[in-house]
């Protein structure tokens, strides 16, 4: 069946990387057709660059080949650079690879890892890794793929060929990403382990997401390429994500802060100066540390306060310094990113501004309709309404003004195609029995 491709303008209202990573990511599930022209044309050059401002940088198109190949898709336009791409996926989210153990397949992105579960040998597991040499955000190219991860499902013949004992089960799998954990302008892989990946599993229902980081990033200091290692088990065949609520946030309860610095002394007076400015504000609060730890580089400083509520919610704020730091500069730290978490505290919502388009593609895929309080006066971030927009493109949704909408209720190891073209029958014995009707 030839379906003419969806056509996205890459300038439309962000006009960054996130329309994208976004559209390309429903593309793969839904198998819908899509062409790109202008891709990030709104960037500007970076200055004294020769290089054209917007087109796919190598973090983006890391995670569309990537894609590509575990969609088997046809495309043009796949090069660093590039304004327009045209992509169109083969496979309805199939396991793509050869059947002999250890080795891929041709054009396909898994590897089998075998093991004996007492019942003989089968497949345990399958690993992929995305390969970057340079240190973009590691968790932009999770955010492009991670969809993917969670809701494809391989059809009745892989799995049988895997050696599952039950047709809707799902085979674990394991993910490495190349690139930077701590980049400017991306969240942290502090930030998706503390907020992202905690609301996605408790409050949208997601199966479990278990994260290693092998090697750090950085886009500060002398550029390094780092590593993160992602566990997880698909949705099983035949089954959709049911419609969430994100109300009623419930009171701060916990605060954690996670700070990374290139000395002792950084990381202490940091310490010293966000404990104070929380109990201040919060004098009955919990404050806990996941993360301390040596940079091993001057201009090398993160900070991540993460506010946990009794009803489950959190919400961070952060900041990445990016120069040689001094006791001014760990002041001007403590005090930005408190002051801003606090002011998302008090709009009263139960998610941050960084969260909310985050959740725009689990709405668009659940059953029924899901609600998402941002707060008092928050109204859609630039980077939501162009997620709800590729939304609407793609699949027809729409969200209201508080920031609800009635997913599309997408089914596990269906071809949505099948569904959209059934549907579309349907709408035409309506239409043509209204019309014999009126006759």
């Amino acid at each position: 069946m030839h379906i003419k491709p969806i056509t996205l303008d890459g300038r439309t209202l962000e006009g960054g990387g996130q329309l994208l990573r976004l559209a390309i990511s429903l593309s793969a599930l839904t198998h819908l057709p899509l062409s790109f022209f202008s891709i990030r044309a709104n960037r500007a050059p970076r200055k004294a660059s020769a290089q054209p401002a917007g087109g796919l940088k190598a973090a983006h198109l890391a995670a569309v080949e990537w894609l590509a190949g575990a969609t088997q898709a046809e495309t043009e336009g796949m090069v660093k650079g590039s304004q327009k791409l045209e992509f169109r996926p083969l496979r309805r989210g199939e396991f793509v690879a050869e059947k002999k153990k250890g080795k891929e397949g041709k054009g396909g992105v898994w590897r089998d890892v075998y093991g004996d579960d007492g019942k003989g040998e089968r497949v345990v597991r399958r690993e992929t890794e995305i390969v970057l040499d340079s240190p973009g955000s590691i968790c932009l190219i999770l955010q492009a793929v991670l969809p993917y991860l969670l809701f494809h499902a391989p059809n009745t013949e892989e799995s049988s060929s895997a050696g599952a004992a039950n047709m809707n089960s799902s085979i674990p799998l394991r993910i490495t990403i190349n690139g930077g954990t701590n980049v400017s302008k991306s969240p942290s892989i502090e930030y998706i382990e503390q907020v992202l990946i905690p609301l996605l599993v408790s409050k949208v229902g997601v199966p479990p997401i278990t994260t290693r980081i092998v090697k750090r990033g950085w886009s500060s200091g002398r550029a390094d390429v780092g590593a993160v290692q992602f566990d997880l088990t698909p949705f099983p065949s035949g089954s959709k994500l049911p419609e969430f609520h994100f109300t009623e946030r419930g009171e701060v309860t916990k605060m954690h802060v996670s700070i990374l610095a290139s000395d002792a002394t950084a990381r202490n007076t940091l310490r010293k100066k966000v404990v104070e400015k929380l109990l201040d504000r919060y004098p009955d609060v919990e404050i806990v540390f996941p993360v301390e730890e040596d940079t091993k580089n001057g201009a090398r400083l993160y900070l991540l306060v993460v506010a946990e509520t009794s009803n489950g919610y959190r919400l961070g704020r952060d900041c990445l310094w990016e120069r040689k730091s001094n006791a001014s500069m760990l002041e001007t730290v403590a005090h930005t990113v408190t002051r801003d978490l606090e002011a998302e505290l008090q709009r009263g919502g139960c998610v941050d501004e960084y969260m909310q388009d985050q959740l725009v593609v689990f709405q668009a895929l659940a059953q029924g309709r899901s609600v998402v309080d941002s707060g008092e006066d928050m109204h859609a971030t630039l980077h939501t309404k162009t997620a709800r927009w590729v939304v609407e493109q793609l699949l027809g949704l729409g969200f209201d003004e508080g920031g609800s909408c009635s997913g599309c209720g997408f089914e596990i190891g269906k071809n949505f195609l099948d569904r959209e073209k059934a549907e579309r029958a349907v709408e035409e014995s309506v239409e043509e029995l209204g019309r014999l009707e009126i006759a």
